[in-house]
């Protein structure tokens, strides 16, 4: 396992980092994202969408538990689930999510314990509050599998 720690200072750093990771995100990709409620799960996701440019608004999927945002530039679809609301792998396996995980980028928000089986290889972040004031956020990427063998960031 690869890991890499970020410090995030705002809420757009967050969507412009998102944008930066989705220049590194292919079909297949699977991101499983960790954090408290109000950690920044959702506007990293933001990001990742506009990166990819993906038909939006990209909001919290939270009741509807997954939604499809179709690629507006011929890339993948982004698949966006909200992980919060089901009792397990079982409701996770329900959604069908792996017929989709092979063509899109899947971003599943509260996942950990639950997403890791839709794929061998997956990227898992972290996102926790910064010991400073404000809004600086902690973002901790860890790549599971060959895919994510070697991050390849530069911190900053």
């Amino acid at each position: 396992m690869n890991h890499l720690t970020l410090t995030v200072a705002t809420a757009e750093d967050m969507r412009e980092l998102g944008v930066r990771l989705a220049g590194r995100l292919r079909p297949g990709d699977l991101l499983v994202l960790s954090g408290g409620l109000g950690a920044g799960k959702t506007t990293l996701t933001q990001g990742i969408g506009e990166g990819l440019k993906v038909r939006g608004p990209v909001t919290s999927p939270t009741f509807v538990i997954a939604r499809v945002h179709p690629s507006l530039a011929g890339g993948p679809p982004l698949v966006h689930v909200d992980a919060y609301r089901l009792g397990g792998f079982a409701e996770l396996d329900d959604l069908d999510l792996d017929a989709s995980v092979g063509e899109s980028v899947t971003v599943v928000e509260w996942g950990e314990g639950l997403a890791e089986g839709l794929a061998d290889d997956r990227l898992e972040v972290i996102i926790s509050r910064g010991d400073g004031p404000g809004e600086e956020r902690d973002v901790t990427l860890t790549g599971v599998g060959d895919r994510w063998s070697d991050l390849g960031w530069e911190h900053g």
